[in-house]
C-alpha cells in the first residue's frame, strides 16, 4: 500500500507475534482495495454516523448502524474517549532542489520534533523516501528552517509495558530523552512512588531511518495552523480539511500540542449519538494521548506517546467497575492511555507524562472490557491489542464477516466493536489479565 502514496499505518502493540497467542489466523485474509474508505461518511451518505456497526460480543457476530450503538451499550458503561486534536501535520517544503513533505510527529522534551520525510506523489498523496541525512537543512514556508540532526531512537524496551510487582506504581514510563542512549523518568503516579528507568532501543541504522530529531523554529503550531494541512493517506481519494479529521471529542490544548494522526474510532459519533448515550444513563470519561506518526513497519514497536488521564476519569473508571458497569475504550489509543495507568490490582490512577506500553494477549488488559475500534489490515501488528481484549477467535469470526459482508476499513470507514461475552468463559490463550 506505501506505493501509492502516505499509508494510514496501523498502531499495533508494536510486539512480534507471540508463540501460541498469534494473530495467524488473520494473516492469510486480504482485503480487496476497493474496501478501503475513500472519502468521509459524510460526503457518501447523509453524515459522520452513517456507517456500519460489527458487534462481536464474544464470538457471536451481529451487523448494525452506527446509530444504533446505544442499544448495544447498557446504563452504567463508561465510553473513554481521546480528546486530542488531530493537527494539520503535513508540510511542504524542499531540501536543496528536492520537494518533500515534512510530517511533523512527535514534540521531544528538548523542544525538538520527532520528524518524517516524504516526497510528494503525482495522485495528490506523497510516497516514501529515504530518511536523512544528518545536517540537512530543510526550507519551510514563511523563510524558516529545520535541521535533522540524528535518527529518532525506537520504542522503550518492553516487558509487558508498566512495571509491575510489589512496591510499583502505575502511571510512570520513562520521559522521551531524544538524542540519549537513556530515558530520563517521570514522576506520574502517586506521590512517594520510586521512579522507573528503563533504555532505548536503537532503532537501527542511521542511514535511512523514517523518523528522525529535527531542530525546529520557535512556534511550531503556529506554523502548521498556517501552512500545514492533515496527513493524508494513499489511499483517500482527495484532500479533506482538517475538520474532517477532528471528532466530536476533541479539544484544543493550550500548548497547541495534538496528535499527528486522528484518533479515528470516535469520528463517527454526533453530539446527537452523544446525548442520546448520555440519558440513557452510559457515561462518557475523556483522557488524551497524542499520537505520533504510526509505524510503517510490521511489527515495529510504538514510540513512546504524551498521555494524561485525569483524576474525574480515573473516578468514573473505578466507580464503574465497582458497581458492575462496564469500561468500553474508544479506539486503540484510549486503551494504550488507559491501561498506562491501572495498577496491578485493576485501580486506575490520574497520571500524565509519557507511555511505551504495548498491549498483547500475553500482557492481557487490566481495566478495559471492551473496545469500539475501526477495521485494521489483517497483518498489522495493531491485531494482537484487538486479540487481548476479544481473543483470537472472535476477531477471525468478526473479520471475516466484515470481508463477506464488504464493510469499510481505515479511518473514513465502519467501526467494529468488541464486547466480552459474559456468559462462556474465552480459551486460555486469549484470556484477559484482570
Amino acid at each position: 500500500m506505501e506505493a501509492v502514496g502516505a499509508v494510514r499505518r496501523d498502531r499495533g502493540s508494536g510486539a512480534p507475534v507471540e508463540e501460541g497467542c498469534g494473530v495467524s489466523s488473520l494473516e492469510a485474509l486480504r482485503v480487496p482495495p476497493e474496501l478501503s474508505a475513500r472519502v468521509p461518511a459524510e460526503q457518501r451518505g447523509s453524515g459522520r454516523d452513517d456507517v456500519r456497526l460489527l458487534v462481536t460480543r464474544g464470538t457471536d457476530v451481529s451487523h448494525h448502524a452506527f446509530r444504533e450503538l446505544p442499544g448495544q451499550v447498557r446504563a452504567g458503561d463508561v465510553l473513554v474517549v481521546n480528546t486530542s486534536a488531530t493537527l494539520p501535520a503535513a508540510v511542504n517544503g524542499r531540501v536543496g532542489g528536492e520537494r518533500v513533505v515534512v510530517h511533523f510527529s512527535t514534540r521531544g522534551e528538548d523542544g525538538r520534533w520527532a520528524v518524517e520525510l516524504r516526497a510528494p506523489g503525482a495522485s495528490g498523496a506523497t510516497v516514501p523516501r529515504p530518511g536523512g541525512p544528518a545536517g540537512a537543512v530543510v526550507r519551510l514556508p514563511g523563510g524558516r528552517e529545520l535541521v535533522l540532526e540524528e535518527p529518532m531512537g525506537g520504542a522503550l524496551s518492553a516487558g509487558g509495558g508498566l512495571p509491575t510487582g510489589p512496591g510499583r506504581a502505575p502511571g510512570r514510563t520513562p520521559a522521551l530523552a531524544p538524542g540519549t542512549a537513556e530515558a530520563r523518568p517521570v514522576k506520574r503516579g502517586p506521590v512517594g512512588a520510586e521512579p522507573v528507568e528503563r533504555r532505548l532501543v536503537g532503532a537501527g541504522p542511521a542511514e535511512g531511518a523514517r523518523l528522525w530529531w529535527a531542530r525546529v523554529p520557535e512556534g511550531v503550531p503556529g506554523l502548521l495552523r498556517r501552512y500545514g494541512r492533515p496527513i493524508r493517506y494513499g489511499y483517500t481519494e482527495r484532500d479533506q480539511p482538517l475538520s474532517a479529521y477532528q471528532t466530536v471529542f476533541a479539544g484544543a490544548a493550550p500548548d497547541g500540542s495534538g496528535s499527528a494522526e486522528m484518533p479515528s474510532a470516535a469520528r463517527p459519533f454526533t453530539a446527537a449519538l452523544v446525548a442520546e448515550l448520555v440519558s440513557r444513563r452510559v457515561q462518557f470519561a475523556p483522557l488524551s494521548l497524542d499520537t505520533g506518526v504510526a509505524s510503517a513497519e510490521a511489527h515495529e514497536p510504538p514510540y513512546p506517546e504524551r498521555f494524561s488521564v485525569p483524576p474525574t476519569t480515573a473516578w468514573l473508571v473505578n466507580a464503574a467497575r465497582a458497581a458492575g458497569g462496564r469500561v468500553i475504550a474508544v479506539g486503540t489509543t484510549a486503551v494504550r492511555a488507559l491501561e498506562s495507568a491501572v495498577d496491578t490490582e485493576g485501580v486506575v490512577r490520574p497520571v500524565a507524562g509519557w507511555t511505551d506500553l504495548m498491549v498483547t494477549p500475553r500482557r492481557g488488559v487490566r481495566v478495559v472490557d471492551g473496545l469500539l475500534t475501526g477495521l485494521h489490515e489483517p497483518e498489522a501488528s495493531h491485531l494482537l491489542m484487538l486479540e487481548a481484549v476479544a481473543g483470537r477467535e472472535a476477531l477471525r469470526r468478526g473479520y471475516e464477516a466484515a470481508l463477506e459482508r464488504r464493510y469499510l476499513w481505515h479511518e473514513f470507514g465502519d467501526v467494529h466493536l468488541i464486547l466480552p461475552d459474559e456468559e462462556r468463559n474465552a480459551p486460555d490463550c486469549s484470556s484477559n489479565v484482570r
